[in-house]
């Protein structure tokens, strides 16, 4: 293991960065073990056994936080769970449009024959929710500022694809896109704000994504 960034410490949490190509949480299989969470453990053993509240996908990279206490990962998850963490996004998408800021809002589900695959689905699927804004066009390629207001698995992949979304999927997307291999995607957590789970202070930290 190649050790991990930890951008804020205290006693109950921790920010950390995930670099893209790396696990969040444990796979299957003794190939899958290397992840934030299994890092985290290695430098804070009096860690807690799941100190996961959020995700982020294998080949995002970003701001993550995990909980150090059950009692800060109740509270951290309830946060999550409420909708009350403030999160930002930056990603490079493979084309250009017209629009300059929006909202798009589409119900998806797991396909189980392509896992991890999302399709659309309007009938059975959960709705997915984001705002975003156009930020600068560059080479053919648009750089978008994204604000889920939902946390669906891979929405934001998913919701710059569908042609019912941006219709552009985001640059190295090996889901969705053109993308070949792990650590390809242009999509950066760039901001995180939430309530200290002890204090109740609202804290918030920002992530400059490393591509251009």
């Amino acid at each position: 293991m190649n050790g991990l960034k930890i951008v804020y410490q205290e006693e109950s949490f921790v920010v950390v960065f995930k670099p893209s190509g790396l696990l969040s949480v444990p796979g299957r299989g003794p190939d899958m073990q290397d992840c934030v969470v299994n890092r985290l453990k290695s430098l804070i053993p009096d860690c807690i056994e799941q100190p996961s509240v959020h995700r982020l996908d294998m080949d995002t990279s970003g701001l993550l936080v995990l909980a150090l206490t059950k009692e800060a990962r109740r509270n951290l998850s309830i946060q999550f769970q409420e909708r009350r963490v403030g999160k930002k996004y930056i990603a490079i998408l493979d084309g250009i449009f017209d629009e300059d800021s929006g909202e798009i809002e589409l119900a998806f589900r797991l396909d189980p024959e392509n896992r991890p695959y999302q399709v659309y689905d309007p009938v059975q699927g959960k709705v997915g929710t984001t705002r975003w804004r156009k930020l600068s066009v560059e080479d053919g390629c648009t750089r978008v500022e994204f604000i889920p207001l939902t946390g669906r698995t891979h929405q934001l992949r998913l919701h710059a694809a569908h042609n019912l979304g941006l219709g552009c999927p985001i640059v190295g997307d090996r889901l969705y896109g053109s993308g070949t291999a792990p650590g390809q995607l242009k999509l950066h957590a760039a901001f995180l704000a939430f309530e200290d789970p002890e204090s109740g202070e609202r804290l918030s930290f920002e992530s400059r994504p490393i591509f251009e």
